[in-house]
């Protein structure tokens, strides 16, 4: 089981003071089931007005609609989609709408509730204790689990199997206690979450009927009745029913919702998720971002890419940390920019593209010419950007700085400071500055360079500047 988040919870603050079953009764606790925690803490949010799912971007007016609904009608969710369109990220996010903390028995092995004890020995340890019955408390993050659906996963590994070791110990076979638990049961009182359920065998999903529909566990020939206390959430890409495999009919009716995740929509919503998720070493200029957002639109909307595999969010992810990682390159190496914090340039997406290669499907009738459609769907959200970002400004004197037959060059690996010696002083920086979000007060020499290079590369795919590529380096010329 991989959780959300590690670490004790000893650590966290306002964890509740009661240890015993007779302090929370005192205290004036009820047990309420895990959906409905989640529907009451969902209403909560809603009638506050705060976001329900905070940092899931760009589906507001579709998908989170929908995954609210689920909820507080109780229901299991499968969510439906192509790759990197933040499955995993909405099944992650489930667990803000459980109570912050929830007592469970003290060493229970299901984390079963005080008030609501399901196994054989806590039922017997309850009339042992009755109100001495020691609690312990678990925060919200540790009351998530994840399995990744591979193929060879077995239903020991979800439902659980008889313990060998037990059974040596002198127990009999028949003895429920005797069972070891799998990833699912031991996510009792909270959200259990399967990565890409059809690359469950077939068999494997017939072990999940029981517990999404009775909500008790088969193990072998056992009989248990175990109800389990969980919401159950899994992913799905629609390729994977032909590719991979399927959801299996019988338990794709035990979920109660089936709900498609999209890509993003709006420009500013694919920059907000990159500069939300991307984990950058330098810093990369807002122009900069949206350019690669533009190029993942251009690909997603290209003829040539396969779109039944889709392009990822981690596309653009990818190309944002490529670009500051050129940009820490670049300083490493030249040793300029001193003391400032590198900025990633134009110049710095052609050598990530190759990289990122790997991360698109193209039609078969595309083969041989994958670096090429890349290049030019990169100048067009180059240009695309240029126009919207700088469109109707007066450029003359960035041209006219070519007037005499001077060049200027640039590429990854020409510092900033060195790009704006050989530009020199030019009237229009500042409105250009000003257009792409720079404050021209606290304006550092490597976003000034970012800045001017924008236009420069802008100048070119516009036809107004040339520009030739010699040993490494840009020449931009008149």
């Amino acid at each position: 089981m991989t959780p959300l988040r590690t670490g004790s919870t000893a650590a966290k603050p306002g964890r509740p003071d009661p240890t015993t079953l007779g302090a929370l009764r005192s205290a004036g606790l009820t047990y309420r089931s895990v959906k409905a925690e989640m529907r009451d803490n969902l209403v909560g949010l809603l009638r506050s007005g705060r976001p329900s799912l905070p940092g899931i971007i760009g589906f507001d007016d579709t998908v989170v609609p929908a995954l609210e609904r689920a909820v507080l009608a109780g229901h299991d969710i499968v969510l439906l989609g192509e790759r990197g369109q933040g499955k995993t990220r909405i099944m992650r996010s489930l667990v803000g709408l459980l109570d912050e903390w929830t007592p469970v028995i003290a060493g229970s092995e299901l984390r079963e509730h005080p008030l609501s004890p399901v196994t054989n020995g806590s039922r017997r340890l309850l009339a042992e204790l009755g109100d001495e019955l020691p609690v312990s408390w678990v925060h919200r993050e540790e009351r998530y689990g994840e399995k990744l659906a591979t193929p060879d996963t077995s239903v020991g590994d979800l439902i659980g199997d008889v313990d060998p070791i037990k059974i040596a110990e002198g127990r009999s076979l028949g003895d429920p206690e005797t069972i070891h638990y799998g990833l699912l049961p031991r996510a009792n009182r909270g959200i259990f979450g399967i990565n890409e359920l059809p690359d469950l065998a077939e068999r494997i999903q017939v072990g999940l009927f029981n517990v999404l529909e009775e909500r008790d566990l088969q193990v072998r020939g056992y009989a248990l009745r175990h109800p389990l206390d969980i919401f159950v959430v899994v992913s799905a890409n629609p390729e994977d029913y032909t590719n991979r495999g399927r959801i299996i009919t019988p338990l794709k009716d035990r979920f109660g919702a089936e709900i498609r995740t999209h890509y993003l929509q709006e420009l500013d919503d694919e920059v907000a998720l990159v500069l939300q998720e991307a984990e950058l070493v330098a810093d990369v200029p807002h122009h900069l971002v949206e350019v690669i957002a533009r190029f993942v639109y251009e690909l997603r909307g290209s003829t040539a890419v396969d779109h039944r595999s889709g392009v990822s969010a981690r596309f653009a992810i990818a190309a944002a940390e490529g670009a500051a990682a050129s940009a820490l390159r670049r300083a490493a190496l030249t040793d300029a920019d001193a003391g400032e914090s590198p900025v990633a340039r134009i110049a710095d997406l052609p050598d990530v593209v190759p990289a990122l290669r790997g991360k698109v499907e193209f039609e078969m009738g595309e083969e041989g010419r994958e670096e090429e459609l890349l290049w030019h769907l990169l100048r067009i959200a180059t240009v695309d950007t240029f126009r919207e970002r700088l469109g109707g400004l007066d450029l003359t004197a960035f041209t006219e700085r070519f007037a005499d037959g001077e060049v200027i060059e640039t590429g990854p690996l020409v510092p900033g400071e060195r790009l704006l010696e050989q530009m020199g002083n030019v009237a229009g920086l500042a409105t250009v500055l000003s257009r792409l979000g720079v404050d021209e007060d606290t304006v550092s020499a490597g976003q000034a360079a970012a800045a001017v290079e924008f236009v420069l590369e802008g100048l070119h795919l516009t036809r107004r500047l040339a520009k030739d590529e010699v040993d490494g380096r840009t020449v931009y010329g008149a």
